[in-house]
This record gives C-alpha cells, structure tokens and sequence, in this order.
C-alpha cells in the first residue's frame, strides 16, 4: 500500500496514545511525528512540514475542560493558519470539542477511537490542507482583509503601506475588535519579510509566572520542568516579525525585561549566559491609553518610545459608519464560504439596523453576529431577528426627530442638486456608501415628488 505524502503531528501527554496513534498512522501516511509537551508545538511547526495536527484537549492533571486544547487550537492556526487541527478528546466532552470546531478544528476523534475512522478523519483533513495552501496561495492579498472608505482607516493603511516598507517598530492603537491583529499581519505581508515567520503573542493572556520562558526561551534544566532546550516566541519569529498584542498589560517589573531585548536585539534564554541574536521585526498594540500610563508612572517611558517608532491609530465603527454596509458584505461573503451558503443577502430591515446600531465590539462583534446569523438564517435571507442586535430598540419617533429627518433630507436633495445627481460623488461628499444614500432618496422619497 503506497503511502499519503503528508506530514501528521500528534500531540498528547500520554505516551500510550502516542504510540498508539502512530503505529496506526504511519502505516499510511510518509511523515509521522510525536509530542508529549505541548509546550514545542511551535518550535516543531517552524521546522517541520506539518499538515496535519492530532491535537489533545487535556495536559493539566485534574484540569479536563478542555481549555488548553482550545488555547492551543488558536495558537496553531494563528502560527500556521494552512495546517488542519483535529481534536482528541475522551468520551462525554463531546460538547468542548463542538466549540474547537467553532475556533477552526477541521474535526475531532473520540479516545478510544476506532482505527478505520482515525484514518477516515486524518486522510480527510490531509486533503483539507492541501485545499487550504493552494487556495492562500491563489488568493490576491487584495480578498484577504477589508479597508473601507473612511478617511481615517484610509489614511491609517496608507501610512501601513508606507513603514511596512521599513523595519520600524510599530505601535497600533484601538478599541477592542478594530482589527489591530488584521493590521499587524498587513503590515508584515507588506513587508520585506513576507513569508517569514508572523508571530503572535497575546500579552494579556500570558500568566506572569511564564512571561520570561514564553517569550525568551529556557535551557534544559533551567526549572523543574524544562526538560528540553526550548526556543522562545522572539527567536521563533526570527528574520520575520513577532506581534506583541495588549502590551499595556505588561506588569511593570516585566516591562525592563522586554525593554532589554528590544534595545539590545537580542535574546537569552533561561539558564543561559549567552545572548542569542534577534533580526525581528517588533508590532506592538493596545486598547490603552499608554500617554497616560507613562503619566502615571505604570508603564515605562523609554519602553513607549521604543515600540512607537512609528503610531496607527485604527478607528472604531462609530467613526467609520460610512463602511458599515461594505465590511457587512465583505464578512457575509467570508462567512457564507465558510458555511457553504454562497447565495446568502440580507434583507432590507437587517441592512437599516447594520446601519443604526453602535456596535461597541467593533468588526469582531461584527463578524460574529453575521457568523451566527448564517448559521440561523432561513431561505438564504438574513433577517433583522437573525442578527439579534438588542441594543436596537423602538423609540416612538418625536418632534426633534421629524425634524432631524426633514434636516437629512434637505441636505442629501441639496449635494445631489449640487453634484447633478451623480451618486458616487455625492455619496462621498456626505460620508455614505452608495448603497447607504440610495436607501436614503428612497426614504425620503427624493426625486419623487
């Protein structure tokens, strides 16, 4: 029987699933490789040609919710985003694997599985890989992300475009869900060092107790359970860039820690007296005020000055309603691929309410709404109700609202006159899409009377 040219990686801290699993895989499949600590996943994945992962949920003795499954699920696909993930769990944690497959999963096995379907389930996923490669190597960069037509996203990828052509440090600023990770990974494929390693660290989620270990690396020995020289998240974005998010989470005593790496451009690892050299490109980002942080003495002064060579500041959707019905398309197209339903619109009413509501989680409260909405939608039309915003509410309309409408109109009749009804200028002229004035004429009857 001649074997599936791929690469599968199993990952589980008992040695009799490992062993298991691989004298069934490896007699399909040209590549085989093992893990007990998860700890090297990204390590291997930068040296190693994986497609496929054979991933447990569960490393923690007593802890089996399945959270680091889940964590290290997000780890892979963000380092790895063409690699296929398959979840192991055991029998009646069914429900914390549906929600793997929420965060990206290509699938998961039941322990103790059934050879003929492990085979089924990795020989499925292999071909899912290759489906993903070639389609990210086919896909035009333009496909990948959404920029819009405000003027302040305009100009915050403009200048994008301008230091991702330099190897700046570069400090992004935003609320929540304004798609600083979007930015970071559109300033290193813009870059010189595209194709190099894009390495992503979430600051606020990294236990202090792991800080140094996580981002420096150790030496074997260097604690009780550093049993293997390990390479940090700086040396593993070597000649590439690494993404350091929530930054204005970084405890003080850490931050001169940071700043050391970041002056000296390099990196020792724990229990090590040799500093190892760094070539990686630095983008930090925060939802905080980090001005005022140095104000008050809780974030270092020269740290800030050092990640903000150069500053973007993304802003939120409230600032940008004129992409409101654009990035709703745009994540409609991504979701409906995603789910299979390619023939997928909203109706007219969701449209109206995309438009009114505040969406205080930014693009990310977004796209899960539209996600959920394909998911529940019925004949293909998504439904106000399908989206569930709730803090749409129906408020009798008063005086000053008749005259605020009567106020809108007077000023759209008055840019079409202007502009001799030509949509596309007068849409810019007023801040709206198309899509959005001709709504608009057509509520207010515009030309009809």
């Amino acid at each position: 029987m001649k074997k599936t040219q791929a690469g599968i990686l199993i990952i589980d801290d008992d040695e009799a699933i490992v062993f298991a699993s691989k004298m069934v895989l490896k007699k399909h499949f040209e590549s085989v490789y093992t893990l007990n600590n998860p700890k090297h996943i990204l390590s291997l994945l930068s040296e190693t040609p994986v497609d496929v992962v054979l991933l447990d949920m569960n490393y923690r003795i007593g802890f089996e919710d399945g959270r680091e499954g889940i964590y290290l699920l997000k780890e892979i696909k963000t380092f790895a985003p063409a690699t296929v993930v398959i979840l192991m769990t055991a029998f009646g944690k069914v429900e914390t694997a549906v929600e793997g497959l929420k965060k990206g999963a290509f699938d998961y096995v039941l322990k103790p599985w059934d050879n003929s379907r492990l085979i089924e389930v990795v020989k499925a996923a292999v071909d899912e890989a290759r489906k993903g490669k070639k389609k990210i190597a086919e896909a035009p960069a333009r496909d990948t992300f959404f920029i819009g037509n405000s003027p302040a996203i305009k100009n915050a990828y403009a200048l994008a475009g301008k230091v991702a052509k330099t190897d700046a440090n570069v400090l992004i600023l935003g609320e929540n869900g304004t798609g600083k990770y979007v930015m970071a990974q559109h300033i290193h494929q813009a870059s010189a060092r595209a194709g190099k390693p894009f390495v992503h660290v979430d600051l606020g989620a990294l236990n202090e107790n792991i800080f140094e270990s996580e981002l420096f690396g150790y030496a074997k020995g260097a604690f009780t359970d550093a049993k293997a020289d390990t390479a940090g998240r700086f040396e593993l974005a070597q000649n590439g860039t690494i993404f350091l998010d929530e930054i204005g989470n970084v405890p003080l005593h850490l931050q001169s820690k940071l700043l050391q790496v970041i002056q000296s451009k390099s990196v020792t690892r724990l229990g090590e007296g040799r500093p190892r050299q760094l070539d990686v490109r630095i983008i930090t980002a925060t939802n905080t005020d980090l001005r005022s942080e140095v104000a008050k003495k809780i974030f270092r002064e020269d740290l800030y000055y050092r990640i903000n060579t150069m500053e973007i500041t993304l802003p939120s959707l409230r600032e940008r309603r004129e992409d409101l019905i654009p990035l709703a398309d745009f994540l409609l197209s991504k979701m409906a691929e995603k789910y299979g339903r390619e023939t997928v619109v909203f109706d007219e009413k969701a449209l109206q309410q995309i438009e009114v509501y505040q969406w205080n989680g930014n693009i990310r409260e977004m796209e899960n709404r539209i996600e959920r909405a394909v998911i529940l939608c019925e004949n293909n039309t998504i439904t106000a109700n399908d989206l569930n915003l709730t803090n749409i509410t129906d408020i009798a309309v008063d005086e000053n609202e008749l005259q605020l409408s009567e106020i809108e109109k007077k000023s759209i009749e008055k840019v079409l006159i202007k502009n001799n009804y030509n949509i596309s200028k007068s849409a810019e002229e007023l801040g709206l899409s198309r899509a959005a004035l001709y709504r608009r004429i057509e509520k207010y009857e515009i030309g009809n009377g």
